[in-house]
């Protein structure tokens, strides 16, 4: 009898920066999905500001392509090219997101770029740091119906549990400071065919999210194995139910199934008519 066929090795990926690494992770994982068929194990390693810190980046992701037999990716943002020559030794794929638009803009401005560490970072005033913190404990104070006072509310996302409600709002307040709550649709409100009472009064800011069944059992199970809660026909009927809802009440929605964090962030802001560009 021949051996079943293995599946591919997991892919390493590291996000390297020199600050937070948000950017770096940020196209990275836009760029990762246009890949299907792909295992991938992302990692982040901010704050590569010295060569000494990107010598035991280098011993980390020659380690895990080693543990993988892969050649890993580097989604790197950093700005020295010492420490960008470094980080090439790991012979990892670099993929640099700052390299195809330096030449261009240096061509276009007439001066050389000024490779200094952090400076990005400069850009970035109070005013929006601020913003950007104040949605972010929004979004956590009014995560899961904790809190359901949405009158400073930019939107409020309405699924079921566990169709991706969270990290959606996560996302939205911290690239674009937008005070986004959420609002778990319970048993007795997927009883009724109208919107629970404390959602009406706010029905500009809806916006509804839904998930494949089987997808909502596979994440359940991870949360609550072989409960009530995760069965294949409970999945079926609330997801079911939910969309019956919003379709009746009219509220926009999209499917989280098989789109990216960032698609459906973007989608939510352009259907909503919300103009807030990223931080």
């Amino acid at each position: 009898m021949s051996a079943e066929p293995q599946p591919p090795a997991a892919r390493p990926v590291f996000y390297v920066s020199d600050g937070t690494g948000i950017t770096a992770e940020t196209i990275g994982h836009s760029l990762l999905t246009q890949f299907s068929g792909f295992r991938f194990v992302t990692d982040r390693i901010p704050f590569v500001d010295t060569p000494e810190k990107a010598r035991l980046a280098v011993e980390e992701i020659v380690r895990a392509g080693t543990g993988q037999g892969v050649r890993p990716i580097v989604v790197n943002s950093c700005v020295d090219p010492e420490l960008n020559r470094i980080l090439a030794e790991s012979g990892a794929l670099m993929l640099d997101v700052f390299a195809p638009f330096i030449a261009p803009l240096e061509e276009e401005l007439g001066v050389p770029r000024q490779s200094r560490v952090g400076q990005a970072h400069g850009m970035v005033d109070f005013e929006t740091y601020h913003s950007r913190i104040n949605a972010m404990n929004f979004a956590l104070t009014h995560d899961d119906g904790m809190a359901i006072n949405y009158d400073e509310a930019d939107v409020i996302l309405v699924a079921v549990s566990r169709a991706g409600k969270t990290p959606t709002c996560v996302y939205l307040a911290l690239h674009y400071g937008i005070r986004a709550a959420n609002y778990p649709l319970t048993e007795e409100d997927l009883e009724s065919d109208r919107l629970p009472p404390r959602l009406r009064a706010h029905r500009r800011k809806l916006y509804g999210l839904s998930i494949d069944p089987q997808r909502l059992h596979q994440i359940r199970q991870e949360r609550r194995p072989n409960s009530r809660y995760a069965e294949l026909e409970t999945c079926r009927r609330e997801v079911n139910a939910a969309e019956t809802l919003l379709r009746m009440e009219g509220i926009p929605m999209l499917s989280t199934t098989h789109a990216s964090i960032e698609e459906i962030a973007s989608r939510i802001l352009e259907e909503l008519g919300i103009n807030r560009g990223m931080f």
